[in-house]
């Protein structure tokens, strides 16, 4: 069986819902959000299905979002749905390292 972004319509939605209400991110707006989670369930479902032998997931990320499919144990057609929000803040401490970049670039 083939799969789709479809099929995981109730995670993204409840992804969303989640986003919308407790999360703030000033590069992303929720409206913004809806297309990247589109985006990047397609390419989890890629990674997923070309995975190599052994292997048992697929993983698609960006800066503010990681998609994570799992092979079930009972091997079951649909793969298990992660959806995780990297949450982080302006007021984490940085490396030195970065902010020498940043003050350099």
């Amino acid at each position: 069986m083939a799969l789709t972004p479809e099929m995981f319509e109730q995670e993204l939605a409840e992804a969303i819902a989640t986003y919308d209400r407790f999360v703030v991110c000033l590069d992303k707006p929720p409206e913004d959000c809806k297309g990247t989670l589109a985006n990047l369930m397609a390419k989890a479902i890629s990674a997923y299905e070309t995975r190599g032998t052994g292997l048992r997931h697929g993983i698609a990320l960006d800066r503010h979002v990681t998609i994570i499919l799992s092979q079930s144990a009972t091997d079951a057609d649909r793969p298990l749905c992660a959806i995780y929000f990297n949450l982080s803040s302006p007021y984490h401490r940085q490396h030195p390292a970065r902010q020498e970049a940043k003050v350099g670039g």
